[in-house]
């Protein structure tokens, strides 16, 4: 995750890193949140606040739901309402509800309570510890991304005791977490910002704990409706090859748990402000590339015989993309300061709002919609359901050397099938998924 303030800019790359005592935590069984009370979508016009002002690609709610074509669904009611989104942290924030209201004041959306549940307990305050900070942050840049998109869908964070890093370290609690929210059916999305580096998971307990995450998610998605999207990673083509996050392996790597074929893997873009409406690249630091662990999923053998040869019989990923770029961030609030925020843990959040938004278009849970994105990749339609990206790519030059990946026409290893056009996307998805 990156954070971007008027005058510098925070590297705040989290491995989702941070404790952080949730002040609001449920330990018995919750009742399922519904959405907010239906508000007036404000229509005046919005703008960032003063001290982010100066940045022409500064961004509002309003303004990434038009880049995306959200806001014409937007006006129709399609706003998430009767679905909810459920995010996996470590620690939470102990400023959430009140930084959400700021929030939702700020730029005309429908108030929103938070559910916070904590089934595991949480920790100890604890003032020293440096990642404190970072998960707060975290936490916050998932749920307003999530109500900036879908201002009518439900949120509930759930929160680990335990900091997630590397290898195994928080996996166990965070796979608590997810059968807690499936088994107390508290929603029917996944948004999921954390990720460790496979090169951290090779040996027998990471694929262990690799393999019963698999299974599980291959069982929600498909048998029990849910959908599961996770960030690709910030650290472009490479990634941590300890587990102290001191070393960047020196080949390619991907992430878990984006690489797992269950999970619709998102990458990220700089989304910048045109003449005629927006432009889009690659955004440097987006994860992205060939899993060392799964073969290839049927889904991605429909692709061309120039990606079948990159890929290897391997998954690639990601899937999907959207804005990541600190410099061209939505306006975000946490703790009295307005930032610009950016990384794949943003742009998970966006696409956690859009599966909200069609699963609520469908009048029903969408589950496992990959193989369903790649068939409308490979039909007449592709050109007006993603924005393809084909310029950049996410190789790494400091502090190591890593060759990368371009962006293409079609899919490629740094932005998948490209950015969202969720007029068109969101009934194309439908039909294409019956």
């Amino acid at each position: 995750m990156h954070f971007k303030s008027r005058t510098s800019l925070l590297l705040v790359l989290l491995f989702l890193l941070t404790a952080c005592v949730s002040q609001a935590n449920n330990i018995n069984i919750p009742k399922k949140p519904t959405p907010s009370p239906t508000a007036p979508i404000s229509l005046l016009p919005e703008s960032c606040p003063d001290s982010l002002s100066q940045d022409k690609n500064c961004y509002t709610p309003r303004d990434l739901r038009l880049a995306y074509d959200i806001e014409t669904l937007t006006r129709q009611g399609f706003t998430g309402k009767g679905q909810t989104v459920v995010d996996i942290v470590s620690y939470g924030s102990p400023t959430l509800q009140q930084d959400m209201d700021i929030f939702s004041r700020q730029f005309g959306l429908p108030p929103i309570q938070i559910q916070v549940v904590s089934p595991l307990g949480t920790a100890p305050a604890n003032t020293q510890n440096k990642d404190i900070a970072g998960w707060a942050e975290e936490t916050e840049l998932d749920v307003q991304l999530i109500h900036a998109i879908a201002p009518d869908a439900g949120i509930v964070v759930m929160t680990s005791p335990v900091d997630e890093t590397e290898g195994t370290i928080g996996m166990p609690e965070f796979m608590k977490l997810e059968q807690y929210a499936v088994n107390h059916h508290l929603g029917q999305i996944f948004t999921q910002s954390f990720v460790a580096s496979e090169a951290t998971l090779a040996d027998s307990a990471g694929q262990q704990l690799v393999k019963s995450f698999t299974d599980f998610y291959r069982q929600i998605t498909t048998q029990q409706g849910w959908t599961i999207v996770s960030g690709s990673g910030d650290n472009g083509a490479t990634d941590w090859a300890d587990l102290a996050a001191t070393k960047l392996a020196t080949s390619p790597t991907v992430n878990f748990p984006a690489d797992v074929p269950w999970v619709t893997a998102v990458g990220g873009t700089t989304l910048s402000r045109a003449a005629n409406g927006y432009d889009e690249r690659a955004w440097p630091d987006s994860g992205g590339g060939i899993s060392k662990f799964f073969d290839e999923p049927d889904y991605q053998r429909s692709m061309p015989q120039t990606v079948q040869t990159q890929l290897g019989a391997h998954r690639g990923l990601p899937d999907i993309a959207a804005d990541a770029d600190p410099f061209t961030g939505m306006a975000f609030y946490i703790a009295g300061r307005w930032l610009e925020v950016g990384g794949t843990s943003a742009s998970t959040p966006i696409w956690a709002g859009i599966i909200a938004i069609a699963d609520q278009m469908a009048s029903h849970p969408l589950g496992f919609i990959n193989p369903a994105l790649y068939r409308l990749a490979a039909s007449s339609t592709y050109a007006q359901d993603f924005r393809d990206v084909v310029a950049g790519n996410n190789s790494v030059d400091t502090p190591v050397q890593v060759q990368g990946f371009q962006a293409a026409s079609g899919w490629d290893p740094v932005t998948g099938l490209g950015a969202p056009q969720v007029s068109h996307l969101i009934p194309d998805l439908i039909a294409a998924l019956k």
